[in-house]
């Protein structure tokens, strides 16, 4: 199949899901207002609560929610073939992802900026937000430890990236500078930072940056794990204008485009799919496509570490409710547009089938190194960009989007730290909870050896972990339509598939893990099952009381302020 094809398909689907779905979901489900006060107004300080604006704030949500997983989760999937990795990515993003992170967005900013797992003590009950706040803190754990082994990885093995990468923070600073403290013009701004990080890509494909093996005593990779986790505990205690979401808004345009070289050169060389669109002949080993294809794509279809970003940071510098749309759910159809160009890149970017198997000769192979090589053919054939440009340019996409990701995440395992501490009656400072929040990491990260490859003892955790929570944080969505009178359906009907289908697979990994004598692996996959279900049961109960009180009243119009002038002219 000519892969141009699929690009249109999915691109299309995507665009009219945001201009169709989405509106219906902001008019009749949260019914969004631009005269409702926002958290970032009223408790503004300067760090955490800044309102912001919405093309900037996109920028910080889209680049945070889309790490590596958006990449790696569909180059793994596509084991099972591109139509599985296709439909689940499309559907997903439509239906489920986009609605999940708009609903986490307006339930945390209809409440104070709190987090979802706040919430969850509200909506569901103290126990539930306990449990809550455990499934949460080993989902960051598995993100920041995990992240930051990927993107040494990738520093190493495309040291090209090296100078675009940290140059890139330089960039952002500036930038943060000129939008909060010189008043310039948000389009130049834009403009003169895109150019700034692409020319940081070419000198660094010029000069690339090869670290000796062995740097203060660490490996290569090992090195790029500690200095990754300094700079992310630094960043998570500055004000959120000065580094993070600057670094996030002109990372998201970078990234953008970057998506856009991809597609365009797809538009142009129109390479075929060589990978089947059903994959009959699986490796050896490979586990069955139901329930493990919905679980190895989440960041890409939907996503519980999304629901986790919209109430911990975005929720705090919305300016009006009205951009939570633009903001939520146009930030899951950014994501779903990566996670369909990383499957055009690993289904249409080798010569021959052959070549593909070659790749994928085991399940879990793949991922970002396929993604690369795969996605620079296509550029390289498209456009003429040599190879090894290319390379750079995709091989930086990755980086950036991991590197923003782990950015929010050790911000956000921060506030669940802090949260904790304010459930026993006690105070943490910022420092200490962000001392903390590295020494698990760091800790897990060293845990095996000085390589620091350990935070991918868990991964195999992460997709169930994080799909667990989607549907848990859906279960809060879903209790809160409720008690407003409102429709439930198109939270509940997500809540329902997502967590039928990761409790499926936490369950059939549960017993792999028991085969194998793995017995870490084995004793957090049934906490987190027991923590799920706990969580889930207090939730059906308060779902059946919320059908039975009084409705909440309605602080807001139904009509949403962007449409309101709309509707007064056709009275007129």
């Amino acid at each position: 199949m000519n892969s141009l094809i699929l690009a249109l398909i999915g691109v299309s689907m995507m665009i009219l899901g945001y201009l169709l779905y989405s509106k219906f979901l902001g008019r009749r489900i949260y019914r969004l207002s631009a005269s409702f006060r926002t958290p970032s107004h009223e408790l503004r300080d300067g760090v955490d609560y800044v309102p912001t604006n919405k093309y900037v704030l996109w920028g910080h949500h889209f680049t945070s929610v889309a790490g590596a997983a958006p990449i790696v989760g569909p180059a793994v999937a596509v084991i099972w073939g591109w139509l599985p990795a296709f439909l689940w990515v499309t559907l997903g993003t439509v239906f489920f992802a986009g609605m999940h992170d708009l609903g986490a967005l307006w339930a945390s900013v209809r409440n104070k900026g709190q987090s979802i797992g706040t919430l969850s003590g509200r909506y569901i009950g103290p126990r539930g937000r306990n449990l809550f706040l455990v499934v949460i803190f080993l989902l960051l754990l598995m993100v920041n430890t995990a992240f930051a082994v990927v993107i040494g990885g990738l520093l190493v093995a495309n040291p090209s990236a090296v100078i675009p990468a940290w140059g890139a923070l330089v960039v952002a600073v500036l930038i943060g500078q000129a939008i909060y403290r010189w008043n310039l013009n948000l389009i130049w701004v834009s403009i003169i930072g895109v150019v700034a990080l692409y020319s940081l890509i070419i000198l660094g494909d010029n000069f690339p940056i090869v670290l000796p093996e062995t740097v203060l005593g660490l490996s290569a990779e090992a090195f790029w794990v500690l200095v990754l986790f300094l700079y992310a505990g630094l960043a998570s205690m500055l004000p959120v204008w000065v580094l993070l979401q600057p670094r996030d808004y002109i990372n998201g345009l970078q990234l953008f485009l970057a998506l856009g070289i991809l597609y365009v050169s797809v538009a142009i060389a129109s390479p075929t799919m060589v990978a089947p669109a059903f994959n009959d002949a699986v490796p050896a080993g490979t586990p069955s496509l139901v329930p493990l294809l919905f679980v190895t794509i989440a960041c890409g279809a939907i996503s519980g570490f999304h629901g986790i970003v919209s109430s911990g940071t975005s929720s705090k510098q919305l300016d009006k409710e009205s951009d939570a749309r633009f903001v939520g759910y146009f930030g899951a159809v950014g994501e779903g547009l990566l996670a369909l160009g990383s499957i055009i890149a690993v289904t249409a970017g080798f010569a021959t089938l052959a070549d593909w198997e070659s790749v994928y000769s085991a399940f879990s192979e793949g991922g970002a190194p396929a993604f690369v090589q795969g996605g620079a053919n296509i550029v390289n054939s498209g456009l003429g960009l040599p190879v090894s440009l290319s390379a750079t340019i995709l091989a930086t996409t990755a980086v950036l989007f991991a590197a923003t990701t782990m950015d929010t995440g050790v911000r956000l395992q921060r506030y669940v730290v802090q949260e904790a501490f304010t459930i026993a009656n006690k105070k943490i400072g910022t420092i200490l909870a962000t001392v903390i929040v590295l020494v698990f990491g760091l800790g897990l990260a060293f845990s095996i050896s000085a390589e620091g490859a350990g935070g991918m003892i868990i991964w195999p955790l992460f997709g169930t972990t994080n799909q667990l929570l989607a549907g848990l944080t859906l279960s809060i969505i879903t209790v809160m339509l409720l008690r407003k009178g409102r429709n439930p359906l198109p939270a509940l009907i997500p809540l329902v598939f997502v967590f039928v289908m990761s409790l499926y697979a936490a369950l059939v990994q549960v017993g792999q893990f028991f085969s194998d004598a793995n017995w870490l692996l084995f004793i957090l996959d049934v906490i987190i099952i027991v923590a799920a279900l706990w969580v889930i049961v207090e939730a059906v109960n308060a779902m059946l009381k919320a059908r039975k009180e009084p409705l909440e009243a309605d602080d807001e119009p139904a009509v949403v302020a962007e449409d309101r002038t709309a509707d007064e002219g056709r009275e007129r």
